[in-house]
């Protein structure tokens, strides 16, 4: 079976991402700490990984928080949306422009190219999708594209990106996790570092809506005074 390298951030898209491919190749997993809030998703990978039964990797990147001023590596406040909000463009854009941690995924994506290359893996996996594409530009299909042309020319291997969410919504994402049995359970997608969901914060909310849309049971922990 052929290596690959997924870009496990513990999150439901990787985690679905990663499921997608589980039994198509042997998986190396990569989970960075990069100084984020949510040290949450860290453990989730690392369960998500003994699920599947896949080796794993925790890449040190705490310099990163240093760049920028994210709420997600800073003291900064996260941002807070309805659900009701998060089919308001200018909103959203706001949001994103308050988590956003400078070349995130550039610089991820780099270095699981330098795993793919060294341990002969043929695949970097990731979960980059439609719906986070229309405020995250580093999850679009152009920068897929793009990503996969820079290393056809400037690998020396033979590796491509795959990112099965590409063209997919959050409900979308839901029902093909729900159908491959991706353990989805056990995914954290919270901004904040609380042990259950805070249920507030936009990636919350667009996990709540996406099960809420699929008709799929949530198996989600939210913090019980953000149900009312």
């Amino acid at each position: 079976m052929k290596k690959a390298i997924s870009v496990l951030s513990g999150g439901l898209d990787s985690t679905v991402a990663t499921s997608y491919y589980k039994d198509k190749y042997n998986i190396y997993a990569i989970t960075f700490s990069y100084g984020q809030k949510a040290k949450q998703e860290i453990n989730a990978s690392k369960k998500i990984c003994k699920k599947l039964g896949i080796n794993h990797e925790i890449i040190d990147l705490s310099w990163l928080s240093k760049l920028g001023s994210s709420s997600l590596t800073t003291e900064n406040e996260l941002p807070k949306i309805s659900i009701e909000d998060i089919n308001n463009q200018e909103i959203c854009e706001e949001s994103a422009d308050k988590v956003w941690v400078p070349g995130r995924n550039l610089v991820f994506t780099a270095i699981a190219l330098s795993f793919a290359e060294s341990l002969g893996a043929k695949a970097i996996i990731v979960g980059w999708d439609k719906e986070e594409a229309n405020t995250f530009p580093d999850n679009s299909k152009e920068f897929l594209e793009s990503f996969n042309k820079t290393i056809a020319i400037g690998s020396k291997k033979s590796v491509e990106i795959k990112a099965p969410l590409i063209d997919l919504n959050k409900e979308e994402i839901v029902k093909l996790g729900n159908s491959i049995n991706a353990p989805m359970e056990l995914s954290y997608s919270c901004y904040d570092n609380k042990e259950k969901h805070c249920g507030i914060c936009e990636s919350c909310i667009r996990r709540k809506s996406a099960f809420m849309k699929s008709g799929i049971e949530d198996p989600s922990n939210y913090l019980e005074t953000e149900h009312t």
